[in-house]
């Protein structure tokens, strides 16, 4: 079984771990945008989910040297840990919540507010859950002010969202003429953009540009989730409810691997990290499934039902949805292996995955394009904090006992 070690070790997995985290959202966003189910995407997505966790078990869990402290993976499995193992499932399960409300969040405040506010609602409530789990081995006076940034970073995301709110509603105003039939198409002027057209190229309008009020429009027609004319606060109720959810999994799985509060019978070795995930992955697995399976037939906010044969029928888009399975499988895999080795509480820093994801978003998905000074100013300012506290919690890794 291959273990971090080194402090070094643990920076690199938790900084290839946020390159992973902040990409996956990314992937599943651009599909919504394209107008596939969401169900069908996550579908897609849970099975290589779990597909890396496997691998991962296969691999690093059974490479190298095995004792009875430290059992390789198939050892494990045979071992009796069910306290331990129970503790990596409720992780697996809140995950499996958490991320299920952020593919819808995501449609009504965005990519990179959703993330944000997710993000920083984790690090308040898990770090400081992991730090006192894990007996204080990371440095207080460095972690906490790290904390501190988060929460300023979803103060300046709730301020970056309503600035950015303003600003579309203030673009769609100005576009004469603009309005919104009864069968959700628009209009601008004579020309109307339906959404048959933009699927099925029935027609070919000329391609808005990003951070247009016509960009707008198109998206809107184009996209599987309708918001228009609905109120954000069921996208920030939903962020609130994936932040609680985020902050619970990483203390989860810190018990499931520590054993701090005794439950194993003693001479019962301690689950490795990859057994742990093994087994907090088959749990978010079997969540995903019964959830999106339910919503193929009693789908919500009004997106059309479907079913497992149009499921199995659909492969637009497939491969990105597979793609974006392995990273978050891979970049939790890395956060746990970084944790183990110099606390879960600095591995928390991963969480500022916004910076990665506000990257995609403005690169690919003309997010903030056109938008007003004061929508940049807090958004530089929202950054700014991420990359502080990366450092500032990074900085903060102590080295666990074995």
């Amino acid at each position: 079984m291959y273990v971090v070690e080194s402090r070094g070790g643990a920076i690199s997995c938790m900084l290839l771990s946020l390159l992973f985290l902040g990409t996956w959202p990314a992937i599943l966003t651009l599909l919504e945008w394209r107008g596939r189910l969401p169900q069908h995407t996550y579908l897609d997505y849970t099975i290589t989910n779990l597909l890396a966790a496997v691998i991962i078990a296969f691999t690093f869990g059974e490479f190298g040297h095995t004792n009875d402290g430290q059992p390789n993976f198939l050892i494990q499995l045979s071992q009796n840990n069910w306290p331990s193992v129970l503790f990596a499932m409720v992780g697996g399960v809140v995950l499996s919540l958490g991320n299920q409300s952020t593919q819808y969040a995501w449609a009504f405040v965005g990519l990179s507010v959703t993330e944000v506010i997710t993000a920083s609602i984790t690090v308040v409530i898990g770090t400081t859950l992991n730090y006192f789990l894990d007996d204080k081995i990371n440095r207080a006076e460095i972690l906490f002010p790290g904390v501190a940034c988060f929460l300023i970073a979803v103060c300046l995301g709730s301020a970056v969202h309503a600035s950015n709110a303003k600003d579309n509603k203030e673009k769609l105003n100005k576009l004469q003429g603009s309005q919104v039939g009864e069968n959700r198409s628009f209009s601008n002027g004579s020309k109307t953009i339906s959404k048959n057209d933009l699927e099925y190229g029935s027609s070919k309008p000329e391609k808005a540009k990003a951070g247009t009020a016509s960009f707008l429009i198109e998206l809107e027609n184009r996209r599987s989730i309708k918001v228009f004319g609905r109120s954000t606060l069921i996208g920030l109720a939903m962020c609130l409810f994936a932040g609680i959810c985020f902050s619970l999994f990483s203390p989860a799985f810190n018990l499931a691997t520590n054993d701090q509060w005794n439950t194993l019978d003693d001479g019962v070795p301690h689950l490795s990290v990859y057994t742990a995930f093994f087994y907090f992955s088959c749990s978010c697995f079997v969540i995903a499934i019964i959830l999106n399976i339910t919503f193929l037939y009693h789908p919500a906010f009004n997106l059309p039902k479907s079913s497992i044969k149009a499921y199995l029928n659909d492969w637009e888009g497939r491969g990105w949805a597979f793609l974006a399975g392995f990273l978050c499988g891979f970049g939790n895999g890395l956060q746990f292996m970084g944790g183990q080795a110099a606390g879960y509480a600095a591995a928390d820093a991963v969480q500022a995955l916004p910076l990665v994801s506000t990257f995609w978003g403005v690169l690919f998905f003309g997010e903030y394009r056109k938008s007003s000074r004061r929508t940049y100013v807090f958004l530089v300012g929202m950054l700014s904090m991420f990359i502080v506290a990366v450092g500032v919690l990074m900085a903060s890794s102590g080295h666990r006992k074995n």
